[in-house]
């Protein structure tokens, strides 16, 4: 039977008390923390891999894959922590020890999302590799037409898909010192393709297929509407301008990364008109803050049946977030001028949990839940349990960072500012003894097969699925990390 982690150890909190016989243990070696990577790398490549790529989790026993649904073993995931998360933990630890094997596996996580990438320029949800699965996509490198409407076509920037794809593979390219060209020609079609995906008005969709209009969807100043229906109307809302689990934020981030990877003026352009969005989609007083997605009206709207029209506390905390960078990166002031009035707004709604709901309704600015059975409610009694109606308030930590930068906020016209690229860094490593007990408890914890096996459930299997053991891919990533750390802090 395989070694089973603890749900606790596999967090890697608090080492030494989860783990005591580690604390007094002698540490382990470096040749031992190189011989843990390269099982844990050959296991989880041979036995959790589909097609180079990967999915959320799977059942100890390897019989069960997961990622936001049920998959089989011919398919690879898309949303964090699947297969660009992988890549990306790949990719630092080939950084940290300059490990060939480690290399070939973030080259053929890469390949992978080569596979997957849509004439579109991102990605769907999953990579199929099944011939009689791929046959229902448009992917590029299978050579179909591209006016073949009957085949799936669609980026998503819902979750950070087609975003952590598109930095995992720049990453790994700027890694590789640009000598992989297939990579850097996957990498640069994707971010430009999001280029082209950007409205006129700085936005972004959740979805497209194809890009837009220049001339559609001009800039205008977000507004509240005079009514608006509390019955969901089974609307198609990919093509609003989503700000819903983050969307733009993310691509924002990946246009910056684009700038400082690439150097093109039209990835660092496009990140700031994101900015620009932002500006605009603030609501009026007396609710100062954002919605989860707007029509092109540029009103708040219904996007699925538990996602209302609305001022929302959780994505709005992202948006601000993102600001208080794009201020960081161009020296621009007009992205504080936003922050103080929404910090107040937010601060005057939080809960008396000091949560955030995640709906305020629009006009009298009380929290909004939805039952069990999708009706709409003031009460947070009967809510559905998969999605987080209340939300943590970071409010404090936005609104020191932002004092420290409006602190040191300098006069300067917009035509002074000069952008500076940030090429990412090699990650700085340092010896310390939590990261000796975080070794060590890593080490133990794998199983003779090369796996961490930690205790869980599998989520999309059915009410009579008996799964007590599973092997999670966000697991792997952050172990796999910890032991290069270790052996880049250990190198003589």
């Amino acid at each position: 039977m395989p070694t089973r982690l603890p749900a606790a150890v596999a967090l890697l909190v608090t080492i030494a008390t989860l783990v005591p016989s580690q604390a007094n243990a002698q540490s382990p070696t470096r040749e031992e923390a190189i011989a843990a990577m390269h099982r844990a790398v050959r296991f989880f490549r041979t036995h959790c891999s589909a097609g180079g790529g990967y999915i959320f989790r799977l059942s100890a026993d390897l019989k069960k894959r997961e990622g936001e649904g049920k998959v089989g073993n011919t398919t690879a995931w898309l949303q964090p922590p699947g297969t660009p998360s992988v890549g990306m933990a790949y990719t630092t630890v080939f950084q940290l020890t300059q490990d060939q094997e480690v290399k070939e596996a973030a080259l053929a996580t890469a390949q992978a999302l080569i596979q997957g990438q849509l004439q579109s320029g991102g990605w769907y949800h999953r990579i199929d590799f099944a011939p009689e699965d791929r046959a229902r996509f448009a992917y590029r490198v299978d050579d179909v037409p591209s006016d073949n409407r009957r085949q799936v076509n669609q980026t998503t920037f819902d979750d950070d898909k087609s975003q952590s794809a598109a930095r995992f593979l720049m990453h790994l390219d700027h890694t590789l010192n640009f000598q992989q060209p297939a990579v850097h020609e996957a990498a640069t079609y994707a971010v430009d393709a999001f280029v082209k995906a950007q409205y006129a008005n700085g936005a972004w969709p959740q979805r497209y297929t194809d890009f837009p209009d220049p001339q559609a969807h001009q800039p205008r100043q977000a507004s509240i509407p005079k009514n608006w229906s509390r019955t969901y109307p089974k609307r198609d809302y990919k093509g609003d301008y989503t700000l819903n689990d983050n969307s733009i934020s993310d691509v924002i981030t990946t246009m910056l990364l684009a700038w400082d990877i690439y150097g093109k003026p039209r990835y660092f352009d496009a990140a700031c008109h994101g900015g620009d969005f932002f500006l605009l989609a603030q609501l009026p007083a007396p609710q100062p803050g954002w919605a989860q997605q707007y029509n092109d009206q540029m009103q708040p709207a219904w996007a699925r049946k538990f996602e209302p029209p609305a001022v929302t506390g959780g994505e709005s905390q992202g948006v601000l977030r993102t600001l208080l960078l794009l201020y960081q990166r161009t020296g621009k002031s007009k992205f504080l001028t936003p922050i103080p009035s929404a910090l107040a707004y937010y601060r005057s709604s939080q809960l008396p949990s000091g949560k955030l709901a995640r709906f305020y309704e629009l006009g009298t600015n009380k929290p909004l839940y939805f039952t069990k059975d999708y009706q709409l409610t003031y009460s947070d009694a009967d809510m559905p349990t998969h999605y987080s109606f209340q939300v943590g308030s970071n409010l404090a930590r936005i609104q020191a960072d932002y004092d420290k930068l409006a602190a040191g906020k300098k006069q300067s016209s917009q035509s002074d500012i000069v952008p500076k690229r940030q090429p990412p860094a090699a990650p700085d490593v340092s010896p310390s003894k939590s990261l000796t007990l975080q070794a060590a408890a890593c080490i133990q914890a794998l199983d003779e097969r090369g796996a961490w096996v930690e205790a869980g459930r599998m989520r999309h299997q059915g009410d009579s699925d008996d799964t007590t053991d599973v092997i999670e891919s966000r697991t792997f990533c952050r172990n796999l990390v910890i032991l290069a750390r270790y052996i880049a802090a250990s190198a003589p």
